[in-house]
């Protein structure tokens, strides 16, 4: 078949973008042609609250990336519309996520099926955002109207989707695959050295973006509650702020957490990520909402056990007591679970579990569900 494939990707960095590249390739050794449409403009530097969006690696040599389509422009999305109507791909897929691209890619959904040929379907990573505002109400049924079919990577999203969908499109859940592509497992003696952390400590790892969300605040209070009792223990946050870090580094002193916390304020980089992960014990995702996370997905490359909050879908992946944790979104909750970790020893079983687990969530698997729908519809 002939896929397009709509969203974000180099030269953009960030989660997204790696995961409409790894999907590309995905289908490619698929025997599939693919061509991935991005953005000339992704998100006014205005709206954007990080130090840049663009990728410092080299650009993907096996990859066919076209950029043109500017989220702020009009003119861009006919433009990318017909461009994709002419090239004439069986499929079209809408990697979406925020509300802000609903109307250029609803735009260039109904411009590029009118060939007569092209399907237009949705991966959808949210459909409504973890911090809402007043398009949403808006935007996202606009989306949905002209999309037609969805896989959505989590339970919760379907759920979401409905609520907006009154024609009973085609739609499936499909979890998030693994991000297999970050490198090795390395020993957690040399992950520490090559980061300039002290071997002899504990590490929990907070990984990715800072935002409110994410809920770093109730990890913190956790943590000062478990402080006198896991005395080794250590908590990395790495990861860059889109918020203000300074509140974050007050609560830090406040809970007397200031020689047990390291806060690295930068976007890690795909070829140093490999070691935050080989360093840390456990990762925490401590959300105050979520549909579904990348970062868990990493986990479970590197075997990773994990904590995270029962909401949005996260709990439809770490099964409680068996490869970590899912607890309620408050510090008691969370320093419940880091105590029985650590003076558990939970660390190898629960590794063991999350070592059988991470085949259920390969990449093939996702594409499958597309062509189902695609067959059956």
């Amino acid at each position: 078949m002939k896929i397009a494939i709509l969203g974000t990707a180099y030269p953009y960095r960030g989660g997204l973008a790696t995961f409409n590249e790894r999907l590309a390739r995905q289908f490619m050794s698929e025997g599939h042609e693919v061509t991935i449409y991005t953005f000339t403009l992704q998100y006014p530097s205005f709206l954007f609250p990080g130090k840049t969006q663009y990728s410092q690696e080299q650009p993907p040599a096996d990859l066919k990336i076209v950029r043109s389509l500017n989220s702020c422009n009009p003119l861009s999305w006919r433009k990318t519309g017909k461009r994709i109507k002419r090239d004439c791909p069986d499929l079209l897929i809408c990697c979406y996520w925020t509300s802000f691209m609903a109307p250029a890619f609803s735009t260039v959904e109904r411009i590029a099926r009118s060939n007569g040929k092209t399907r237009c379907m949705a991966l959808v990573h949210n459909l409504l955002p973890h911090e809402p505002s007043v398009i949403d109400k808006w935007f996202a049924p606009l989306f949905v109207r002209h999309t037609d079919g969805f896989v959505a990577l989590s339970e919760s999203v379907v759920r979401d989707i409905d609520r907006f969908d009154k024609s009973n499109k085609p739609k499936t859940f499909s979890p998030h695959p693994v991000y297999d592509h970050y490198g090795e497992l390395h020993g957690k003696d040399e992950a520490c050295e090559r980061l300039g952390l002290p071997t002899e400590n504990e590490y929990m790892l907070f990984f990715g973006l800072v935002r409110a969300y994410k809920g770093l605040d109730l990890l913190l209070d956790a943590f000062g509650m478990v402080k006198e009792s896991l005395p080794d223990l250590r908590l990395l946050v790495a990861g860059e702020f889109y918020e203000d870090e300074e509140k974050y580094r007050k609560q830090i002193a406040e809970n007397g957490l200031e020689d047990k916390v390291v806060v690295h304020n930068e976007f890690i980089a795909d070829d140093d990520l490999q070691y935050w992960f080989s360093a840390a014990d456990l990762i925490v995702q401590p959300y105050k909402s979520a549909t579904q996370s990348g970062v868990t997905q990493v986990a479970f490359h590197f075997e990773k056990p994990m904590l995270v909050t029962n909401v949005g879908g996260l709990g439809e992946i770490v099964h409680h007591g068996k490869m970590g944790y899912t607890v309620e979104p408050k510090a008691e909750a969370i320093a419940e679970a880091l105590t029985d970790f650590y003076t558990q020893q939970r660390e190898l079983p629960f590794t063991e579990y999350v070592r059988k687990e991470k085949d259920k969530y390969t990449w093939d698997k996702l594409t499958k569900k597309f062509m189902e729908i695609y067959e059956e519809h």
